[in-house]
């Protein structure tokens, strides 16, 4: 068969501890059966293990369509009720990206008998980073490569497959794909070469594809996609993460039915702009400003919310003097026309990479007189979760630092090394938090690591379009110092009303997946060692734990079927694995998507 796909059978035995062992799974379909702890997981050579099962893939831009899906045909309508949906049907699963789940079948009494139902092999063993959709049944993924599959969301069969034709040549962090967005009977990609393309949803026949010279502002070289794109009346939103390049960051929205421009928001401040005078010259023309994440929406109020990444070049601000509008800052602009409403800047003339970059998450708290706010909350490489009101971008609060900061963070940089803390992972990355409005808790993951910063040389060549300057870091070097510290890892819950930690869990590894919360009183995560885990949503307090063989970079997500709730997650490490990993001298990487459920 086309995808191995591995059934688990439940058995008593293998529920009686939470912290147990994973079963050997058992044949199914034909396919042989393969050891969970094993799944996915790379040798040390680095190639990646052959799926079992697997047959020869499909030739490049094309689909293999084993089965029509069933309702996929998402309208605006349903987008705004996603609350009130027993699927996944956004990417942080309502506009809000709240990522909060009302489903309380699986809940603190029983979680210690979740066992996997279902165990399927994308085939692409590498930086599994992509939030699953979950439709009606059906489950929509991307892996690195830009592939675009749809399974079964209970049997993990495999009904489709889209293989694109991708052609790049200065990707500036790696091959990633962190979702797919599922609308209007359609399947939208943003692709590492700069193209968005839309599939059928029910078969993954290619419908149309973006043409450069349309969507892109400058020469494509540079530009790359990264984010998941979200559907949102009638268009698609998406942001280029190639900015680390000398480009003009972007979010912009395109005709869902064509993938024509229908505006863009340039994440550098023009002269002409509010924060123009921010910049030097005309360096805001290349200065960078990547839109790593999905937007959160707030439809009420007619607000697109979202973080933008550092400004360009990265290490030396010599060429672009100024705090750098609209860099490192969480920006609000109109649904509507793309124009700009406010911008709060967490750090001003970047010059350590600590951009931006997790989503924004909207919920209501109150001010400091204790009186009713809407909110926008944002946690940065800064290791601080920054709390604004979203109609105006003022600042309510802040948390404490959710890792540890050493006393030379954020000062000056010279030709001698100098190690601060948090680095360029944070912090928080990318990785989405989770909000509960029955704790009130923003659930928040981080990571401790120590870099030794370098600027060399003043930089003084000019940016010229489609040049770069001296690589990525124009100027300057970032090197992991493991003598400081090993990189480690928390897990937080901050009180939105106070800004307090109301607990932390820490770990001997970074946390680099993703939060799910939901109204049975958990928050599931996953875990670098490969453990997908479940805690106490009131407490911390690990409940649950599975091991998947590979490191747990993709945010999990809930959903109902038939009445059967699942939690389902992939398991095949993320890009910089291999910092992240100090523990065990390698990055273990793999390709493993699991669904688990109660036992019947």
């Amino acid at each position: 068969m086309k995808k191995s796909v591995i059934a688990l059978l439940a058995a008593a035995c293998l529920c009686g501890s939470a912290l147990a062992q994973a079963p050997q799974p058992q044949p199914a379909l034909g396919v042989p059966a393969l050891g969970v702890p094993a799944l996915g997981v790379k040798g040390s050579a680095g190639e990646a293990a052959p799926a079992v099962g697997a047959s020869t893939a499909p030739k490049p831009e094309s689909f293999l369509n084993r089965a029509a899906t069933q309702n996929v045909d998402i309208r605006d309508a349903m987008m705004l009720d996603a609350d009130k949906s027993d699927g996944w049907i956004l990417h942080g699963r309502t506009f809000d990206n709240q990522r909060f789940s009302p489903l309380t079948d699986i809940n603190l009494s029983n979680v210690s008998k979740l066992r996997p139902t279902a165990i399927l092999q994308t085939g692409v063993a590498k930086n599994f980073e992509n939030t699953a959709i979950a439709v009606d049944g059906v489950l929509y993924l991307s892996t690195a490569d830009n592939k675009v599959m749809a399974y079964d969301a209970v049997t993990g069969q495999q009904l489709w497959s889209y293989i694109p034709t991708l052609a790049y040549s200065n990707l500036c962090c790696g091959q990633i794909s962190r979702g797919v967005a599922v609308a209007y009977g359609k399947v939208f990609s943003a692709q590492l070469d700069g193209h968005v393309v839309a599939l059928d949803a029910r078969s993954g026949k290619l419908l149309w594809k973006t043409d450069h010279a349309e969507v892109l502002p400058q020469p494509a070289v540079f530009y790359s996609f990264t984010m998941a794109p979200i559907a949102f009346n009638g268009m698609i939103l998406v942001g280029n993460a190639g900015a680390e390049w000398p480009t003009r960051g972007f979010l912009q929205a395109l005709d869902a039915n064509t993938g024509k421009l229908v505006w863009r928001f340039n994440t550098t401040a023009a002269p002409d702009q509010p924060g123009g005078k921010t910049w030097e010259g005309d360096s805001w023309k290349y200065g960078g400003g990547s839109v790593w994440n999905t937007p959160a929406i707030d439809t009420k109020n007619n607000l697109i919310l979202f973080a933008v990444g550092n400004p360009n070049p990265d290490l030396d601000g010599t060429s672009r003097k100024g705090d750098n509008a609209y860099t490192d800052s969480v920006v609000a602009i109109d649904s509507r026309t793309g124009k700009l409403r406010w911008w709060y800047q967490e750090v001003a003339h970047d010059i350590w990479d600590l951009d931006a970059c997790a989503p924004v998450v909207l919920f209501d708290t109150v001010d400091e007189k204790g009186r009713p706010v809407q909110a926008a909350a944002h946690a940065g490489k800064t290791g601080i979760v920054y709390i604004v009101n979203r109609l105006t971008g003022k600042l309510i609060r802040k948390s404490p630092p959710f890792v540890d900061v050493s006393a030379n963070f954020m000062t000056a940089l010279g030709p001698v090394p100098k190690t601060i803390w948090p680095a360029n992972h944070g912090g928080a990355m990318w990785q989405p938090p989770a909000y509960s409005p029955q704790t009130k808790y923003l659930y928040q993951l981080g990571i401790n690591e120590a870099h030794d910063y370098t600027v060399k040389q003043p930089l003084t060549e000019v940016y010229k379009p489609g040049t770069p300057i001296r690589g990525q870091y124009a100027g300057g070097d970032m090197a992991l110092n493991t003598k400081v510290f090993i990189p480690s890892g928390t897990f937080s819950a901050i009180d939105v009303d106070t800004g307090a930690i109301a607990w932390q869990v820490k770990s001997d590894r970074p946390y680099f997946s993703g939060v799910v919360a939901t109204a049975g009183g958990l928050v599931f995560t996953g875990e670098m060692n490969g453990d997908f885990v479940a805690h106490d949503a009131r407490t911390g307090k690990k409940v649950w734990a599975y091991p998947l063989g590979a490191g747990v970079c993709t945010p999990p997500i809930t959903y109902k079927v038939k009445g059967v709730q699942y939690v389902a997650v992939g398991a095949g490490g993320c890009h910089g694995g291999e910092i992240f990993m100090q523990n065990e001298g390698k990055a273990i990487f793999g390709d493993v998507f699991a669904i688990f459920a109660l036992p019947n």
